[in-house]
């Protein structure tokens, strides 16, 4: 399996495992009543529907996703909070999920960093705390632009005297430039946490890159369940 989506630019997000399907919701779902469907059919369409509409979220936490995901460490940790916030107790989400990311203590590859084209830089939004406003002027985010590669150029440069000077990586690292450093991580999740995750971060007032990934998230589970997606995430973007 190898289904991938570029996110920014260099980012991506990659499908890479799936366990279960349309029918596996429906299968758990009718289990109390030793009953089991072999093919998708119209009376399944509607149970699924039902369970969604009705908030019986748990025969959709038997199926699960697993992404490898390429994103700068500001979308990352906005992500991971899905991970740290998820309990039983808690409707919109589970503790079916895991989260492993690769660290530059043991990974040698050249650091790489997320920056802004001229015309993607935003204002901040003016009644509201999250999101953003409208595109600055050109020539503030062609300068934007400028001065964030210099500001990169010599965080990598800083960096890479340290290591050269035998400095342990955790502690060289220091000097790069951290929220906009494309880390790769795993997630495996819920379809229930799945869609929890595209319904809040497709909302209008979420950060537009997090709305990248999770455009690219519900693009890769709808095609693996098309049903059990389209009742879950009812958010404006999908």
């Amino acid at each position: 399996m190898n289904e991938m989506i570029n996110v920014l630019d260099r980012g991506y997000v990659r499908l890479t495992n799936v366990m279960g399907s349309d029918l596996s919701v429906v299968n758990s779902a009718r289990v109390s009543y030793d009953k089991e469907s072999t093919e998708l059919t119209e009376k399944d369409v509607r149970l699924i529907k039902f369970l969604a509409r009705e908030g019986h979220t748990s025969p959709f936490r038997h199926a699960t996703l697993q992404f490898e995901v390429y994103a700068p460490l500001m979308v990352a940790r906005q992500h991971f909070k899905y991970l740290v916030g998820s309990s039983f107790q808690e409707p919109s989400g589970d503790n079916m999920m895991a989260w492993n990311e690769s660290s530059r203590r043991y990974v040698t590859e050249e650091p790489t960093f997320y920056i802004p084209q001229p015309d993607e830089w935003r204002s901040a939004p003016e009644n509201s705390k999250q999101g953003s406003g409208e595109p600055v002027e050109f020539k503030t985010g062609f300068d934007l632009t400028v001065e964030l590669a210099e500001y990169i150029e010599q965080g990598e440069r800083l960096y890479n005297e340290a290591m050269a000077q035998g400095v342990a990586a955790e502690q060289a690292r220091l000097f790069l430039p951290a929220y906009g450093m494309y880390v790769r991580y795993y997630w495996t999740a819920s379809l229930q946490s799945v869609a929890h995750f595209v319904n809040q971060r497709l909302a209008h007032d979420a950060q537009a890159e997090i709305q990248a990934y999770a455009d690219a998230v519900y693009r890769l589970a709808k095609e693996k369940f098309p049903v059990s997606i389209g009742e879950l995430v009812k958010t404006e973007g999908a």
